[in-house]
């Protein structure tokens, strides 16, 4: 009986003799730590009563007792201790209203008009990284600021009209008869692009295409690279950052004129295998490195359809970078 499902275990996950009886041997300990807790409560542990004396209640009410007595003099002892301490708020500025622009006053003026130091210092640093109050209401959008102080200050806060005019440059404007340009300035001529092939091309050629930088086209090289090239348009929207007006451009310029760089099955290992793009799972290359060990050479793509770790959807999309 173990033999046979040894060799359930070998066909059904195309795995070897040794690695099937590791697998076996898994699954029988994980069994019987499953079961090992129920077998103890069932019928291990009642073979061994235990003996238990009976509770002392009188002695348990006396030590309570004693904790809550020791709480109650605990509080007392505390309240005694701090009721009699005074605290006393520290002197605060003698407040004063005046007009001023809170883009412009300074810490200690809007600590005069009555504004929290922390808020006035708070105020500070947000004018310091550029922010700027355009109106009145714009002071309640500081974090915490006091809605019955910003009342008070309201009628004192003047803030310079938007849309002044700005002093214009002391240099005359130049101005061109007609409109137009001088002859200096030449008219910009746009690239020309033309079809290349993408299996052989270069960041130089692809940061032409509208959409596509030179981070975008060093992307695109790296991930044609790991497949060995493209064998199809339709694996550019695999390529992770395209947009449609990039997918656009790649479709109508860039085509596939180069054969892709083939992998040999009967001879890879599961490592050179890892390096190509559709084939990260290393443990799904061990798989087919296995079967092929026990099985022999694969003759064809169908025989990949053998080995039930790979689906029809993987087989069709590595099939055209296998050699047999």
């Amino acid at each position: 009986m173990l033999r046979r499902i040894l060799d359930q275990l070998e066909d059904f996950f195309g795995i070897s003799r040794k690695q099937a009886r590791a697998a076996f041997v898994l699954m029988f300990l994980s069994f019987f730590l499953i079961w090992t807790p129920f077998v103890l409560r069932r019928w291990i542990l009642p073979l061994f009563p235990t003996s238990s004396e009976p509770v002392n209640t009188i002695k348990l009410d006396s030590i309570a007792a004693q904790l809550e007595k020791d709480a109650v003099l605990q509080e007392e002892e505390n309240e005694s201790k701090y009721s009699k301490k005074e605290y006393t708020k520290a002197p605060t500025k003698p407040i004063r209203l005046f007009s001023f622009d809170p883009n412009t006053a300074s810490i200690d003026q809007l600590e005069e008009l009555g504004v929290p130091a922390f808020i006035a210092k708070r105020i500070d640093k947000y004018r310091s990284k550029g922010g700027k109050f355009r109106k009145k209401e714009d002071l309640l959008n500081i974090y915490d600021f006091p809605s019955d102080v910003y009342q008070k200050l309201e009628s004192y806060i003047k803030l310079p009209e938007s849309g002044s005019s700005y002093p214009k440059s002391n240099y005359p404007e130049k101005t061109y008869a007609n409109n137009s340009l001088p002859k200096e300035v030449k008219a910009y001529n746009k690239p020309v692009i033309v079809p290349f092939d993408i299996n052989t091309t270069d960041t130089t050629q692809l940061i032409k295409l509208k959409g596509i930088g030179s981070k975008l086209s060093l992307r695109i090289l790296k991930f044609r690279d790991a497949l060995g090239g493209f064998h199809s348009t339709s694996q550019f929207s695999e390529i992770f950052g395209l947009d449609s007006l990039a997918l656009t451009e790649l479709n109508k310029y860039a085509k596939i004129q180069s054969p892709v760089k083939k992998i040999n099955i009967n001879t890879a290992t599961s490592e050179e295998l890892s390096q190509h793009s559709y084939l990260r799972n290393k443990k799904i290359n061990t798989v087919i490195v296995n079967y092929r060990t026990q099985h022999g050479s694969y003759q064809s793509i169908e025989d990949l359809k053998k080995v039930r770790v790979l689906d029809e959807k993987m087989i069709e999309k590595i099939g055209p970078y296998l050699a047999f």
